[in-house]
């Protein structure tokens, strides 16, 4: 009998992934998503395969999963800088009460769960490298706050099921990620860098461009949450790569891959952005074996062609999704 695992967040990009990877390791894989900006594309590939189903729903709401159920991994939130102003209450909604509701799930099924969490529970950081044991420097009113704080409310429930009610869970601490499937229009400098170079846009430095992040290339980030699901270790782990660098150089790194030869235009900081951003992976060596393997420019070279294969229209498209079915007037 095939295991079972719930993934939420399934139409997402990390959480199509994780579809991917459970799948080829003959799971049943039961995957959710409420589509505000996943997108079915990501996963139809799946779609009609032995032990793969689809499920069209809010993790905020009830969650009903009928026959045993082994393993949730909750990857259900909006994940850019874009959708948190936009979706506000969306996000710290599937933060709390869709990870209450998983948590109810995964105690009333006996099954394990792993959450996501990010590195954006360190804030604009006072330490450098980020190690587990720092606790963050994080504004909760300002406009990063209803992700970072949904995601630190997130790791605290998580743990509380934990201790009083000893469920196993697993909390993963996700570093800057990229690859394939990532939106193109989702704000992150990333994509919009690539997105912009494919138009024939000046590319967007915010800052002076001496901020740093640290890039970890989908796959490796996968093969870390796959190891943490089965280890012991029940406390967040930094998944990450930490070679670091700083916008600007990437800027430049961006524009010899894509042989564009754009300017650099530099505009305002946005509020709350972090200066740095590199994480400490000792503990995922340690416990999980585990550390990145595939270099940014490998990487960076597959995502690229990635992209490059996107239609005219999702090049140019402004908007990923149209929200307002989700906002109150």
């Amino acid at each position: 009998m095939s295991k079972s695992v719930l993934i939420t967040g399934a139409a997402g990009f990390l959480g199509s992934h994780l579809c991917d990877r459970f799948h080829k390791e003959g799971f049943k894989v039961l995957a959710m998503d409420n589509l505000i900006t996943g997108n079915l594309k990501n996963i139809e590939h799946l779609f009609g395969k032995e032990n793969f189903e689809f499920y069209h729903h809010d993790v905020s709401k009830y969650v009903h999963v009928s026959g045993e159920l082994d393993y949730i991994l909750h990857f259900a939130s909006p994940a850019s800088p874009i959708d948190y102003l936009k979706i506000p209450i969306q996000t710290l909604k599937v933060g709390s009460l869709g990870t209450h509701n998983l948590l109810g799930l995964a105690k009333a099924k006996n099954a394990r769960m792993l959450i996501a969490s990010t590195s954006e529970v360190y804030g604009d950081p006072m330490v450098h490298p980020q190690t587990e044991e720092y606790y963050g420097n994080v504004n909760p009113v300002g406009p990063r706050g209803v992700y970072d704080e949904a995601k630190r409310f997130q790791e605290a429930m998580t743990m509380a099921y934990h201790t009083y009610h000893g469920l196993e869970t697993r909390i993963v601490r996700i570093f800057n990620t990229y690859g394939p499937r990532m939106r193109l229009n989702d704000g992150r400098v990333l994509p919009a860098f690539i997105g912009q170079a494919l138009r024939g846009e000046d590319l967007t430095v915010f800052g002076d461009g001496s901020q740093t992040r640290s890039f970890c290339y989908v796959d490796d980030l996968i093969e870390g949450i796959y190891r943490l699901l089965f280890s012991d270790y029940a406390y967040p782990v930094n998944i990450g790569n930490p070679d670091e660098i700083t916008i600007s150089q990437f800027a430049e790194e961006i524009i010899k891959l894509t042989g564009t030869n754009q300017k650099v235009v530099y505009k305002p900081l946005p509020k709350d952005d972090p200066m740095q951003r590199q994480p400490n992976t000792d503990k995922a060596r340690e416990i999980l074996g585990w550390e990145a393997k595939v270099s940014r420019a490998e990487g960076l070279k597959i995502t690229y062609e990635y992209f490059k294969s996107l239609s005219k229209d999702e090049l140019f498209a402004k908007d990923h999704n149209n929200f307002e079915g989700y906002i109150k007037k």
